[in-house]
């Protein structure tokens, strides 16, 4: 039993007892049978794991957490990003839509009742002035 026990992790431990027990019937099968008795049921009920082992599998079970999250984290990363493209697409097609979000943050920005309003000025404009004063 202990063999079988340790071989899996402490959330397979936990979320899979029926997988184990079929484990160990056919292991007390395997070597009851030349006997000619045959195991009915095998349940586990309780485990006792050493200090040692109970604080390897609760590490193990946190850093398997942290990659789930990670991996969730990067999943959405990339949705994000995708949906950014998408918008930048459609913004390339439609030269209005730029200007049409910039008014729609305009209106976010009023509503905080903020004092300073930032406007940013596009580059094409300072490149142009640029052109004009050097000629």
């Amino acid at each position: 039993m202990r063999s079988v026990c340790g071989q899996g992790d402490l959330d397979e431990l936990l979320a899979e007892r029926d997988k184990i027990n079929a484990k160990i019937q056919a292991i007390l099968d395997a070597q009851t049978e030349p006997w000619g008795v045959k195991v009915v049921l095998v349940e586990l009920k309780h485990i006792d794991l050493p200090q040692e082992m109970q604080r390897a599998m609760a590490k193990q079970a946190e850093a398997e957490r942290e990659r789930r999250a990670k991996v969730i984290h990067a999943d959405g990363e990339f949705q994000a990003s995708q949906k950014l493209a998408d918008a930048a697409e459609i913004i390339a097609k439609q030269p209005n839509a730029i200007h049409l979000r910039f008014l729609q943050s305009l209106v976010e920005v009023s509503a905080e009742k903020n004092h300073t309003v930032v406007l940013p000025i596009p580059v094409d404009i300072f490149t142009l002035l640029l052109n004009k004063l050097q000629r």
